[in-house]
């Protein structure tokens, strides 16, 4: 794999998680260009700069003892890349605290860069955040492919920070650098909420879950046929989003013990403040984690999935492969994995080559409920 060769750093950089012969590289041009461009204004070691959306540190890593350098995300993933990418390349992770995106900012920053998330919802609530955190004379910097940089970014930027420029493409990346003035504060639409009519519940979603307008039409295939019986069963809700699937199997099953898992941090916030909401002080474990990595072996006797298919851009069935390889570690002996899934996505042959057992539970027209026995 190539470095990232720029003014600040020459860095050997890996994506997360890791996988063999990874095609993907850890930092893009975007990644390049923001830091040129930054370096070209020669920033002095005192100047405060945050990072918003590293994705697996390029940026952070690469300012790190260069500048004040602080850096927050949604993804736990992303986090988990800078602590190695720092070990990498010599350099001490706790030098850099990570803020995760359901905590506030502290500011003032003089330059916050920007890597332009997939869900505009996440850029809008994080454009809010830095009303009266930003320094006199800042700049904030917004970095994508042209591929993957929507009109709208441009816009949420003009109307939260102030007037944009953009840059000249260059390797088919694109800055968008706004320069701030003196605005009102702006109250955020999020949370946003959608009630379930059966069971009758309401669900908070914080700006970066998944589907937080209504519910997705995987899960609600999946609710219907969630195991029920399940006594005193230990239940993980694997990619839990904000929660729904463990909250109604919980309903149905009130001496089942539960922990939902997620890697966006406003996905955890969301599926507790659910899980307050619905099940008041029931005990639950509710964590930021890499899927089920965190989990010991064979503690778990049911595992509920709505597996991803994406990360971030990338579309592929990597991430799911490996959560079903979590959840088999994860399980015990007769333990089951019960996953909703497109039909076209062939889970039924990958589950078989992991699991025992493999039955459909039910299927619509696009989905199959599948349960795979350990």
């Amino acid at each position: 794999m190539p470095l990232l060769d720029t003014p600040f750093a020459q860095l050997d950089l890996i994506r997360q998680p890791e996988q063999q012969n990874e095609p993907l590289q850890a930092f893009d041009a975007a990644d390049e260009y923001m830091l040129n461009y930054l370096a070209a204004q020669q920033p002095p070691a005192s100047m405060r700069v945050l990072v918003l959306n590293d994705s697996f540190g390029a940026l952070a890593a690469s300012l790190l003892g260069k500048v004040d350098v602080s850096s927050s995300g949604d993804s736990y993933l992303g986090f988990l890349g800078l602590e190695k990418n720092l070990q990498r390349n010599g350099r001490a992770f706790d030098a850099i605290r990570p803020i995760p995106a359901s905590e506030p900012l502290v500011g003032p920053f003089d330059r916050v860069l920007i890597r332009v998330p997939k869900t505009l919802a996440l850029l809008e609530e994080q454009l809010i955040r830095l009303h009266g955190q930003l320094a006199p004379g800042a700049e904030v910097i917004a970095a994508a492919m042209v591929k993957h940089l929507p009109r709208a970014a441009g816009d949420l930027l003009e109307r939260y920070i102030g007037p944009v420029q953009a840059s000249l493409a260059v390797k088919k990346a694109r800055l968008l650098i706004a320069t701030p003035e003196a605005k009102a504060p702006d109250l955020s639409p999020y949370p946003s909420t959608y009630r379930l009519d059966e069971p009758a519940i309401e669900l908070r979603n914080h700006a970066n879950v998944f589907c937080r307008d209504g519910l997705d039409i995987g899960t609600r295939a999946f609710l219907a046929h969630l195991p029920k019986n399940l006594g005193g069963a230990r239940v993980a809700d694997l990619g839990c989003g904000n929660g729904v699937l463990a909250i109604v199997s919980a309903l149905d099953n009130p001496q089942a013990h539960y922990t939902l898992v997620d890697e966006s941090f406003m996905a955890v916030q969301s599926a507790a403040e659910n899980w307050r909401a619905v099940l008041g002080d029931r005990e639950v474990i509710v964590r930021a984690d890499d899927g089920l990595a965190g989990q010991a072996p064979q503690s778990l006797d049911v595992v509920l999935c709505n597996p991803p298919f994406h990360q971030q851009q990338v579309v592929g069935d990597f991430l799911a492969w490996r959560m079903f390889q979590q959840a088999r570690e994860a399980l015990v002996v007769g333990g089951a994995l019960y996953i909703v899934g497109n039909r076209h996505l062939g889970y039924h042959s990958k589950l078989a080559r992991l699991f025992r057992g493999v039955e459909q539970v039910a299927a619509t027209p696009k989905f199959v409920i599948l349960k795979a026995r350990k």
